[in-house]
């Protein structure tokens, strides 16, 4: 694994908001008295979600909330990659797959559309709205090639496609998440290709179940 540093430049402070604080005490309260600890994932994840990266600042006030030394909340946050360690996107950060099955699908193609549209890998847009990187397997190989944007997935792209999801949330919509040519799930494209007889859903086969009248003391 490579290693994960913070940012050069950090904020003066961080202060968690009134909604973040609130939900970090219900996720804290899991956990039995003197194990505040085991809280400090969903904690750091919840910073993230209010700020949209992990600052210096943060993982003090981490720290001080879980009653944790510093260094361990430092840990966790440099050593699991879903936290951002830079500031991100404001509009959009958008994580390309590069994994095999993605790579075989015609990724770097994306990946050409972000360095083009964006920059270069790991850095923000010059107006601050994107951010891009490359990320290992995000488990939606049969929908491959895809993206996350901002937590949601984006699947079954062509570089047409990843353009307009950028020209929407750089305009700050939301476009639908999902498969760009409508595919059900992870069925084949074209749809499903076995059980597609509706009456396997609606019950008309279901067969009806005879209960026997039993005597009292069996039934007991």
């Amino acid at each position: 694994m490579s290693v994960r540093r913070l940012a050069v430049e950090q904020p003066e402070s961080f202060a968690f908001r009134a909604d973040t604080l609130k939900a970090a005490r219900a996720w804290i309260g899991k956990f039995p008295a003197g194990r505040q600890a085991s809280a400090v994932i969903p904690v750091l994840w919840l910073v993230q979600m209010q700020e949209g990266w992990v600052s210096e600042p943060a993982i003090r006030a981490v720290a001080e909330l879980l009653d944790m030394p510093v260094i361990r909340v430092f840990e966790v946050a440099t050593f699991y990659t879903m936290f951002m360690l830079e500031p991100v996107g404001t509009h959009a950060l958008i994580q390309v797959c590069g994994t095999t099955p993605c790579q075989l699908r015609g990724s770097e193609a994306l990946m050409d559309v972000c360095k083009r549209r964006i920059g270069p890998r790991d850095h923000r847009s010059a107006d601050g709205k994107l951010y891009w990187q490359e990320v290992e397997c995000m488990g939606a190989c049969a929908n491959a090639p895809m993206v996350a944007i901002n937590d949601l997935y984006y699947e079954d792209l062509t570089p047409e496609a990843l353009e307009a999801l950028i020209d929407e949330f750089a305009a700050e919509r939301r476009p639908k998440p999902g498969s760009a040519i409508g595919r059900q799930g992870s069925a084949p494209e074209g749809g499903p290709t076995t059980l597609t007889d509706p009456a396997l859903y609606d019950g008309s086969r279901a067969k009806p179940i005879t209960i026997p009248n039993l005597p009292a003391k069996e039934r007991a």
